[in-house]
C-alpha cells in the first residue's frame, strides 16, 4: 500500500457536521437538444447516470455556495465565527486567481484576524485532502475548531458543445465543521499522486502556460480555455488506484464500514468500483442523477443528501479520485449528533 499512497491516522477530531448547497436552477437532460441529437443525449445519460444538475447563474460563485453553506451549518451547530480557528477553502473554480477566496470567505463570515485561511486547488480528491489537512491543524494546541469550505462552478468552464463533459457536471459548495475531541477513535486516510495524467483532465489555457498541449490531437475540435477530458484515461486510472485505496480503509476498521461515499464521476464508474470490490450495493449511496458530477463538493452533497443514512452508523469512508492524477480516502467515526443539511440557494 505504501507504493501507491501515503497512510495517515490522525486522533482526537469530531466530525460536527457537513452542510452542501446546490443552485435552485435545475438543468434537464432537455436543455441539451440544442447541441446535440437525442440519441447522443440518451446515450451519456444511461453512462453518467446523469438526469438533471444545478447551474448558477452568471453572478454566483463557488464562494457564494460555500458562504451560505457555512452560515447554515454554523447557525445549526451554535457556533459563532469568533470560535473557529481555521479556514480551507478548497475549489477549482475560485471567486479570484488572486487573493486567495479563503481571504473573501473570512471576511464575509466576520472570522477573528487569529485564524488560519488559505485556499487549496484540487479537484475530485480534495475533499479527503481538505479533511486531512483540518484534521492535522486540529493536533495544534491552539486550534479547536475548522471549517473545510469545498465547492466547485464548473458550469463556467464547460464547452456546451462538447459531449464529454457538456452534460456531466453540476455545481455545488459545501462546508464541513470539525472540532477537537480527545473522545474520538483516529481517523484512517491514505492518500496519493501521479503527475503524469495532468494532461487527461485539464483546462489547457487556465494559467500563465500559453499553448499548453497545442500539439495533442486530442484537442483538435476543443477550445482550450474550457475543460477537457479524456474518459477513457480516468476511467482506466479509476479502476487501477481506488479498489486498493478503498480495501486498505475496510481492513483498517474490518466489517466497522457501513457507508462508502465515493466520489459521484459517473454511475457506471461507481458500479464497476462497487463490483469490482465487492461492496454491497445498500452501503454505496449515490445522487449523481439529481446533481452531476459536483467535483470537490461531490462528496459532502453525498453525504448531506443520504436519505438512507441511519444514525446508528459507527463508521464511514470516503474517497476521491480524478484530476492530477490524484486520489484519497478516509474513513472515520461519525456521532449520531452529526449534523446533516442539504439547501438550495
Amino acid at each position: 500500500m505504501s507504493v501507491l499512497s501515503i497512510p495517515s491516522k490522525v486522533s482526537n477530531v469530531k466530525l460536527a457536521g457537513i452542510a452542501a448547497a446546490v443552485p435552485k436552477n435545475i438543468v434537464s437532460n432537455d436543455y441539451f437538444e440544442a447541441f446535440f441529437e437525442s440519441t447522443e443525449i440518451e446515450s451519456v445519460s444511461k453512462m453518467s447516470g446523469v438526469r438533471t444538475r444545478r447551474w448558477v447563474d452568471e453572478k454566483t460563485t463557488t464562494g457564494d455556495l460555500c458562504f451560505q453553506s457555512a452560515l447554515e451549518l454554523l447557525s445549526e451547530l451554535g457556533w459563532e465565527p469568533s470560535t473557529i480557528d481555521g479556514l480551507i477553502f478548497i475549489s477549482q473554480t475560485p471567486d479570484f486567481l488572486l487573493p486567495p477566496t479563503a481571504m473573501h470567505l473570512h471576511k464575509k463570515l466576520e472570522m477573528k484576524t487569529a485564524a488560519i485561511a488559505f485556499d487549496v486547488n484540487l479537484g475530485c480528491s480534495g475533499y479527503p485532502y481538505g479533511l486531512w489537512l483540518a484534521s492535522l491543524m486540529l493536533q495544534s494546541d491552539d486550534v479547536n475548531r475548522v471549517l473545510v469550505l469545498a465547492g466547485d462552478t464548473i458550469s463556467k468552464v464547460v464547452d456546451p458543445h462538447d459531449r464529454a463533459t457538456a452534460m456531466l457536471f453540476g455545481d455545488a459548495g459545501s462546508a464541513t465543521a470539525l472540532e477537537y475531541s480527545d473522545k474520538q477513535v483516529s481517523w484512517s486516510f491514505v492518500m496519493g499522486t501521479d503527475g503524469n495524467g495532468i494532461d487527461n483532465l485539464v483546462i489547457p489555457d487556465s494559467g500563465f502556460i500559453k499553448n499548453f498541449m497545442a500539439q495533442d490531437k486530442r484537442l483538435n475540435d476543443k477550445k482550450s480555455d474550457r475543460l477537457f477530458m479524456d474518459g477513457t484515461e480516468i476511467f482506466n486510472f479509476t479502476l487501477k488506484t481506488v479498489p486498493p485505496l478503498v480495501s486498505h480503509l475496510v481492513n483498517e476498521y474490518g466489517m466497522d464500514v457501513e457507508r462508502f461515499y465515493f466520489h459521484q464521476a459517473n454511475l457506471f464508474m461507481i458500479n464497476h468500483l462497487r463490483k469490482k470490490m465487492k461492496v454491497p450495493e445498500s452501503a454505496v449511496p449515490t445522487n449523481i442523477d439529481l446533481f452531476g458530477n459536483t467535483s470537490v463538493a461531490s462528496i459532502p452533497l453525498l453525504f448531506a443528501t443520504d436519505n438512507l443514512y441511519k444514525d446508528e452508523v459507527d463508521h464511514i469512508a470516503m474517497a476521491g479520485f480524478g484530476v492530477g492524477y490524484s486520489w484519497s480516502a478516509v474513513a472515520m467515526p461519525v456521532d449520531n449528533d452529526t449534523k446533516r443539511i442539504f439547501l438550495e440557494v
